[in-house]
């Protein structure tokens, strides 16, 4: 099977720098039950040029089980650690569970896929500028990446960019400053704004937070008991966050575009999120996980998963996330009944980020 390596368009800044390369770790990694030879080598391979106090927390998830792994990075020595109950930042990967929420609240019929957002919030929108809810899961509404009644010198400096877009921005784009790239339904592009408008959206309908329909529809259901969208409900679990150099990283608060990357979550959390994926008679991540947009030859999307197409018939459906301090990657091969998920503490500004997604899917080739 060919995985594909797209990358880093879907990360939640642009950001181009030249660092140094940090010296390679010596391997500290010993044969276990969990992990065959082939794949603590890829481990190590792809994680031996990150600095000191680096964290990778791993899960392979298959119908009869789930099998943890993870490793530090301590002394320039790359050794297996038990960090499966650690929490981590996920980033863009909070876009799938913002659009599994939409799956969930059309299956329970409180909302319509279709229903266009000057009709569901009572806005007046342009009608050449309105888009439905599919639209902003899919990423075809036409919006921008980022809206541009925000702050972009925020951009200049990722220490937390998004802190302070609040909801009276978000109302005032919506009302005020919407300003379309493309007529909706006709292209894809990727937006952070599309998912924060689309969580804002949800709870409006709901009279709900982001954070209890989360609890509602999906940490709940699927026993994610160590993730949440509010980082102070999760404190004593967090992995620090580390800059390109290895130095304490800020952590990111999305504010009012928090369905775009505000989730924080572990890998035994996010495993349980992936067996359930596997269940084929679960009609709400059916939903979530069903073609809505082809994009090009080799990729489509669903609500929130990014479906890539490899040789033959098979599909890969996958996400990544990437905050200042944090690197995640999950993908799932429905048809083997496999997936994989990795948290890191590896920033998105690192040079070789990269190699998080590079690992997720050789583990998955291999699971």
């Amino acid at each position: 099977m060919k995985y594909l390596t797209i990358l880093l368009s879907h990360f939640l800044l642009l950001y181009t720098c030249s660092f140094a390369q940090t010296e390679a770790a010596s391997n500290g990694l010993n044969d276990t039950a969990v992990l065959t030879a082939k794949q603590t080598e890829s481990v190590y391979q792809q994680s031996q040029f990150f600095p000191n106090n680096t964290q990778l927390s791993i899960a392979l998830v298959k119908e009869d089980g789930i099998k943890f792994y993870g490793i530090k990075r301590i002394e320039d020595q790359i050794v297996q650690v038990e960090n499966q109950d650690s929490v981590f930042e996920i980033g863009s990967i909070s876009k799938v569970f913002t659009a599994t929420l939409l799956s969930s609240l059309v299956h329970h019929k409180k909302v319509n896929l279709d229903a266009k957002l000057s009709h569901t919030l009572g806005l007046t929108i342009p009608e050449e500028s309105d888009f439905t809810l599919k639209q902003l899961a899919n990423h075809t509404s036409g919006l921008p990446r980022l809206p541009s009644n925000m702050d972009m010198t925020a951009l200049l400096n990722p220490s937390n960019p998004y802190k302070k877009y609040d909801v009276n921005k978000l109302e005032s784009y919506l009302t005020e400053h919407i300003n379309l790239q493309a007529t909706p339904g006709t292209q894809n592009e990727y937006s952070n704004l599309g998912a924060g408008i689309l969580a804002y959206t949800l709870g409006k309908i709901n009279n709900k937070s982001y954070q209890e329909l989360l609890n509602e529809h999906i940490f709940s259901p699927y026993g994610m008991s160590n993730s949440s969208s509010n980082r102070a409900d999760i404190e004593d679990l967090l992995v620090g966050g580390l800059s390109t150099s290895g130095n304490p990283s800020s952590n990111w608060d999305f504010n009012a575009l928090e369905g775009a990357g505000a989730i924080l979550s572990c890998t035994k959390d996010m495993a349980q999120f992936l067996l359930a994926q596997l269940d084929t008679k679960n009609e709400i991540l059916n939903l979530s996980k069903k073609l809505s947009f082809q994009i090009n030859e080799k990729m489509s999307i669903g609500l929130g998963w990014h479906i890539l197409h490899q040789e033959g018939d098979e599909n890969i459906h996958w996400h990544n996330g990437g905050t200042g301090g944090y690197t995640a990657s999950m993908a799932l091969d429905m048809e083997n009944k496999v997936g994989v998920v990795i948290l890191s503490n590896v920033t998105a500004f690192h040079p070789n980020m990269a190699n998080i997604d590079a690992l997720c899917f050789q583990l998955l080739k291999n699971n």
